[in-house]
């Protein structure tokens, strides 16, 4: 509640202290005309009805009881769910759905007015969202050619989180090329108890030592596909793909954890190859950079000492020419944000991105515009820095 109060003040003196004419022109924004075009371009994905988000954002009647709340969120910038730090590194995103500044006004001058109505003839046409119990790629693809299904796993109403970690045949006879995957929780309110489910590819091959994929400072070889909330797929750029073998499985981690009922979930995956005989220039390679170095031997494990914040690095360097697609930082509750800087090898430093506010319910993928995708030659370092809070603060609101 006193957040709430506290960025509805804030919505008034934003309003206030705008001079008479612009005033005016706050006290006419209203839902239809400007409120749900918002909604539709950054909140409707999530926010409507038998979706993740708590309440439905398509129509007025249903947004209306929400206004405070809606000012609160959006007023601290905690919704739409964006944590990528907006003053350093990268900023062209093909999947950037924060607000602008202008939208946040928009938001906080309509609840500081009383969330008017307008007229309904201002409306939008409502957007037709697409059934989701399909495979979302399969609107450009078609049915996808492979599908592999983990085991069914039953979290109890209250337990330890669980990493579920079987092993699936592809059944794959030869050599294809992959050019589009698509991974998710499957189950009634499977969502709630997944935190993320890895797809790990393990196939008859030597790792190529041209990549950077054997650092000890890089886990998961062979991982195939993510899922967590923020990235659910990956299509592959034009003339590249992923590469899958004869006899080769997939070994899933899912992680786990108790939401106060009994759930029963699994995880799937959806695969669509190039066609027979057309054989990507590229290969993609898919990797986890850790920022601390338990699985290598000799490594150090992350012990984060009680009431401290903490900081970890790791370093990695490019074998080869390559071009960063992306960005996610991946971590738990006490995460509280990580950066990934390029070193290129004649020492010039440039941060691609950095997320500084941290939230675990969402793992935002950052996917870089193309025009932006860096290119680093060979032997550009990547630095990964993470930090994390595990001061008696940590989960408290701040005001």
């Amino acid at each position: 509640m006193f957040r709430v109060s506290t960025a509805l003040a804030f919505s008034a003196l934003l309003v206030s202290s705008l001079p008479a004419a612009a005033a005016d022109t706050a006290q006419t924004v209203t839902f239809t005309k400007d409120v749900a075009p918002i909604f539709q371009q950054k909140c409707e994905s999530c926010h409507r009805p038998n979706n993740m988000a708590p309440m439905s954002l398509l129509t007025y009647e249903e947004a209306r009881p929400w206004a405070k709340s809606i000012a609160s969120r959006v007023g601290a910038r905690q919704m739409p769910p964006w944590h990528i730090d907006k003053t350093i590194g990268i900023q062209k995103f093909k999947n950037d759905r924060s607000l602008s500044d202008d939208q946040v006004e928009t938001i906080l001058a309509w609840v500081a007015a009383g969330a008017p109505k307008g007229d309904p003839k201002d409306l939008p046409a409502p957007i037709i969202w697409k059934d989701e119990s399909g495979w979302s790629m399969a609107n450009k693809f078609g049915a996808p050619d492979l599908i592999v299904a983990s085991p069914d796993y039953t979290m109890p109403p209250v337990a330890q989180d669980a990493w579920w970690r079987p092993t699936n045949a592809t059944n794959i006879t030869e050599p294809r090329w992959v050019r589009a995957i698509e991974i998710r929780p499957v189950g009634k309110n499977a969502r709630k108890i997944t935190h993320h489910a890895l797809a790990r590819l393990q196939q008859p091959e030597d790792m190529d030592p041209a990549l950077f994929t054997n650092d000890p400072n890089v886990s998961g070889d062979g991982l195939f596909m993510e899922w967590a909330v923020g990235k659910n797929g990956d299509e592959m750029r034009p003339d590249s793909g992923r590469l899958m073998l004869p006899n080769s499985k997939i070994v899933w981690e899912m992680h786990y954890h108790a939401v106060g009922e009994e759930i029963t979930a699994h995880t799937e995956l959806a695969v669509w190859f190039y066609p027979k005989g057309q054989e990507p220039k590229h290969r993609e390679v898919l990797a986890l950079f850790n920022t601390f170095s338990g699985a290598a031997p000799g490594g150090r494990s992350l012990d984060l000492q009680p009431n401290a914040v903490t900081t970890t690095e790791s370093f990695v360097t490019l074998k080869q020419n390559a071009r960063i697609e992306n960005f996610q930082a991946h971590m738990h509750m006490r995460g509280k944000g990580m950066s990934m800087e390029a070193i290129f090898p004649d020492g010039r430093r440039e941060m691609l991105s950095q997320v500084t506010d941290f939230n675990f319910n969402w793992h935002n993928m950052y996917i870089y515009d193309d025009d932006v995708a860096q290119l680093l030659p060979k032997g550009t370092i990547l630095h990964l820095l993470a930090g994390y809070d595990n001061t008696k603060e940590i989960g408290r609101e701040k005001v």
